[in-house]
Parts: structure tokens; C-alpha cells; sequence
């Protein structure tokens, strides 16, 4: 008897192991971690405006909705993992462009700082 539950909880681990291998994402998981950090220390530094942030965060929720539909049947595909990893480096690329572009929220109040704000450049700054 005792052989035989043995044998059942095995199995049935075994089984749960593997369809969870199936639709497991680590790769994609840290990505999306990595991303969100990445997101989340622009903002704090002053690169990205939030708006920038809010739009950046809506890429990031797209990528999660299509993890999820693609682990929906309990199999995610290479053709899925591809597509996913796909978004990943666009996504990637959108966070890098939008971190190293002019626009800054370097006092945090929510508005894009300009470039010759209070410095004394420009048009007719050395008038007299």
C-alpha cells in the first residue's frame, strides 16, 4: 500500500513538474523585472518624464497579457517564446531610447524640464 502512494505522489509531481515546465518563463519573468527596474530608476533619476514612465508601463502590461495568453493552453510554444522575447527587445529598446532623450524631469514635479530654463541662454540673454 505504502508503494503504491508512493508511486502515486511521484507520478502526480512528476506530471505538475513538467506542465509547469511547459509555461515556465524564468527568461522572460527576469526580463520583465529587469525592465520595470530599469522603468523605475528613471523616473527616480530624473530621465524619464511620467508620462515617458506611464507609456513605458504600458508596454510592460502588453508583454504580461501576452505571457498570459500564450500560457493560457498550459504549453507556450517556441514560436510563442519568440514572439515574447521579441516584444522583450523592443521594449527594451523603447526604454533605452526614451531614457537618453532630451526630455527630463530632473525636480520631479511631473513636467518635462527645458533645456535653458533659468540659465541664461538663448535669445537675448546677453542684452543690455
Amino acid at each position: 500500500m505504502m508503494k503504491i502512494q508512493t508511486l502515486l505522489v511521484t507520478v502526480a509531481l512528476s506530471v505538475g513538474a513538467s506542465a509547469f515546465a511547459q509555461t515556465a518563463t524564468p527568461r522572460v519573468d527576469a526580463r520583465q523585472s529587469n525592465q520595470e527596474r530599469r522603468i523605475q530608476q528613471g523616473v527616480e533619476s530624473g530621465q524619464l518624464t511620467s508620462k515617458e514612465a506611464a507609456r513605458l508601463e504600458q508596454g510592460e502590461n502588453r508583454i504580461q497579457k501576452a505571457q498570459e495568453k500564450a500560457k493560457a493552453d498550459g504549453v507556450l510554444t517556441d514560436k510563442e517564446r519568440a514572439h515574447l522575447n521579441k516584444m522583450e527587445d523592443r521594449q527594451s529598446r523603447h526604454i533605452a531610447r526614451e531614457k537618453n532623450d532630451a526630455q527630463r524631469d530632473m525636480n520631479h514635479d511631473g513636467k518635462r524640464d527645458h533645456k535653458n530654463n533659468g540659465r541664461g541662454h538663448g535669445r537675448g540673454a546677453h542684452r543690455q
